[in-house]
């Protein structure tokens, strides 16, 4: 790739934001965000989905798929290896989500 002012900006705003991200206060904080936010995904996935009452079956079948998609992507790699940043997320974020979804199932008394 050519040395443009372009690439040079975007190379340094990525440092900066991995940096910005080693802090360990901010990498929690940066998760339990992500596990805030799967939960607030699962609650209005269940509210929406639950409406009309015809597509819950494909729609369940869909999350089912995606939450095991991200539970592969996740449990993939080594235990000891330190695995990314974005991958804890998503890790998080289906943690909430499902935690979200037992939760309506609790609340709807199913």
């Amino acid at each position: 790739m050519q040395n443009t002012r372009l690439n040079n900006l975007s190379n340094a705003i990525a440092t900066r934001l991995r940096e910005w991200f080693f802090n360990p206060w901010r990498r929690l904080s940066l998760l339990l965000i992500s596990f805030l936010f799967g939960f607030f995904l699962g609650s209005a996935v269940a509210t929406t989905a639950g409406q009309t009452a015809e597509w819950d079956i494909v729609v369940a079948g869909t999350l089912v798929v995606v939450t095991e998609v991200s539970s592969r992507i996740f449990y993939r790699s080594s235990i000891f290896a330190r695995r990314s940043l974005w991958i804890e997320s998503l890790n998080f974020l289906k943690v909430g989500f499902t935690y979200s979804l037992f939760l309506e199932a609790f609340k709807l008394g199913s």
